[in-house]
Parts: C-alpha cells; structure tokens; sequence
C-alpha cells in the first residue's frame, strides 16, 4: 500500500486524490479504529471518535431543526461525505450537522453544497473547525456555518457575505437565546444543546 501525507504542514507537496483517498479509508475502516477521516484540500485529516456530550448536542440539533424545516429541506448528521469544491485539491468533509435539499441527497453523500453546516467543537477538532474548515465550507459556498462550543457553552452563526468571507452573525452564550431566520426559523439556547 502507497504512503499518503496525513496531517502534516507537507501536504503541498502530495495531494491527495478523492480516489487515493477512498482506497486509504477502505484499508483503515479494515481495522475499525472508530476515526472519521476527512479529505481537506488533498489532505487526509482523521478526527476521533465523538464523544457522548457531542453526540447528545448533534441529536438535539437534528430533532430541533427537523421540526422547523421547509418542505425539501433535510438534516444529516456525521458520517456522510460532503464533496466540496473547496481549494486546489479534492475536499470531501463530514460535517457534524448538514441541512441541504432532499433532492441533493443520493446513496453515495452529498455532492451539492449544503445550505447549513454545523460543526460542534472538541479538543482535537476546534483550530480546524474555526480554521481551514470554515475556509473550505466559505470557498465552497456553504451560506450559513455554525459553531457549537459545549465547554462554553457558546453558539456562534457565520453568514456568507457577498466577497466570499464568513461575517459573524450572532454569538450567543449559556442562557442567551438566539432566533435564527435562515435556513431554517429556529431559536436555540447553548445551555440547553448541554444538559
């Protein structure tokens, strides 16, 4: 099996394929080592297994929105693949929480840009969730980002302006309460995505 660049400040020097890709994922899922791995910009990034506190806010998010989605509207959860066209190489990510267009939605993931991504924010992933990530989902279009911070707990909305950027649309904390009026009409509460 071929050596593949994972996680290295190198990357520039070997991108990799979305095909070089499927086939290190394949070889991995062999030994069942509960990683996700992502492809960013023809880089292989791995993210542990979630924990239970994530899982729970992800189940929270899905239930809450699923109730207030138009019609043709979805919310997915993590493991789906998302390919992005997000830089000079291929990006196929895992957000958290997706909301798209059911017509989007086919056997093999998601090959559309979805309207929403939201990452919930861990030890090992928030530098890349607040980095590179929100880069590659800005790049790719994605409108609306948020970024659920459970240690805090915090929620904060990006939207995509017009030059391409994420400006900051609100950031709530702790009891605070945020109403959001697109993609979805939802008012959510940090405390509550916890407890």
């Amino acid at each position: 099996m071929m050596s593949m660049p994972t996680l290295t400040d190198r990357a520039h020097e070997h991108r990799v394929s979305r095909a070089e890709f499927e086939a290190f994922r394949e070889e991995r899922e062999k030994r069942q080592d509960g990683a996700r791995y992502e492809l960013l910009d023809g880089e292989i990034l791995m993210t542990p297994s979630p924990g239970g506190l994530h899982q729970l806010i992800a189940t929270r998010l899905v239930l809450l929105i699923s109730a207030a989605l138009p019609a043709g509207r979805e919310v997915v959860t993590a493991p789906l693949d998302v390919e992005l066209q997000a830089g000079k190489g291929d990006t196929t990510l895992q957000p958290d929480v997706l909301v798209t267009d059911r017509a989007d939605l086919t056997g093999g993931g998601l090959q559309a840009t979805p309207v929403l991504v939201i990452e919930i924010l861990s030890p090992s992933t928030w530098r890349r969730d607040l980095g590179v990530k929100r880069d590659a989902y800005a790049t790719a279009g994605v409108e609306h980002y948020w970024v659920v911070a459970p240690d805090t707990p915090s929620i904060t909305a990006y939207r995509l302006g017009p030059d391409g950027a994420y400006r900051e649309e609100c950031h709530v904390t702790g009891e605070e309460q945020w109403t959001a009026a697109a993609p979805v009409e939802i008012t959510l509460c940090p405390a509550e995505l916890t407890r």
